[in-house]
C-alpha cells in the first residue's frame, strides 16, 4: 500500500472519523434508511456525497460505466446494479431514485469509437447506451445531447422494473434524471413535460409535481 493512501487512511481515523463517531454509532444501531438511490458513473470527477451535500447515511449509492442501468432480466447472468436497484427499492423503500449522467463522460465517447479488442466486459456493458446515439458526425454538442439521451434512456428502463413501476404509478417512488456540467458544477435536470433539461432551479416547479416518469421519450 502507498505512503499516500496510508496517510489518507491516517487521517479519516484521526481526524474525520472522530467528528462523526455518534453518527456512525447511531447507523450501526439503528441501521440505514436512505431516501435516495444514486445511479452514478464511476468518473473520478463525480462525487456524490459533494453534490448533494450529504453525508453517512442519507445516500444510496451504485456507481458504474456511464450510469447505465441494464435491462430487467432474471434469467442468467450477475447484475450488480439490478441486484441494487431491487435492494434499494424492496429492502430500504427509497422515496427517489436519481440517474446522474454528466459531462465529458468517457463512456458516451467510447460510443463513438472502437473500444480495445480484448476489453470485452466493456464491450458489451456500452451497448447499454447504444440507442442514446446520434447519426451525426462526433462533436461536443452531439457528446452532451448523447450524455443526457443516454439519462432519459436509462429513466426508461428502470420503469421495467416492476418493483420500480408499481411504485412509480402508486406515488411511492419517484424518478430523477440529471445531467452533472463538471466544469460548472452545475446539474441539469430533466423536466418530463418538455423532455429537455433545465437548470435545477427552474425545475423545482416541475419537481415539486411529483410528476410519474411513464412515457417519457427523448429517443425519436
Amino acid at each position: 500500500m502507498s505512503d499516500d493512501i496510508l496517510r489518507r487512511l491516517r487521517r479519516f481515523h484521526t481526524q474525520y472519523f472522530p467528528r462523526l463517531r455518534k453518527q456512525f454509532r447511531n447507523l450501526v444501531d439503528e441501521g440505514q434508511h436512505p431516501t435516495v438511490l444514486f445511479i452514478g458513473c464511476c468518473d473520478s470527477r463525480i462525487v456524490p456525497y459533494l453534490l448533494m451535500d450529504s453525508g453517512p447515511g442519507e445516500l444510496f449509492i451504485v456507481r458504474n460505466v456511464g450510469s447505465f442501468v441494464p435491462p430487467f432480466d432474471a434469467s442468467h447472468g450477475y447484475h450488480g446494479t439490478a441486484a441494487a436497484i431491487e435492494f434499494a427499492v424492496l429492502n430500504l423503500g427509497v422515496r427517489e431514485i436519481i440517474v446522474c449522467g454528466h459531462s465529458h463522460c468517457g463512456a458516451i465517447r467510447a460510443l463513438y469509437t472502437e473500444p480495445p479488442a480484448e476489453a470485452l466486459h466493456m464491450i458489451q456493458w456500452l451497448e447499454l447506451g447504444r440507442d442514446a446515439v446520434l447519426p451525426v458526425t462526433l462533436s461536443e454538442e452531439a457528446l452532451r445531447r448523447t450524455e443526457q439521451r443516454s439519462v432519459a434512456l436509462q429513466l426508461e428502463r428502470l420503469m421495467d422494473y416492476p418493483m420500480v413501476r408499481r411504485r412509480v404509478e402508486a406515488g411511492n417512488l419517484y424518478l430523477r434524471g440529471w445531467h452533472y456540467l463538471i466544469e460548472e458544477g452545475k446539474v441539469l435536470v430533466l423536466d418530463v413535460e418538455s423532455g429537455q433539461f433545465e437548470p435545477f432551479d427552474a425545475a423545482i416547479q416541475a419537481a415539486r409535481a411529483n410528476d410519474p416518469l411513464d412515457g417519457i421519450n427523448l429517443l425519436p
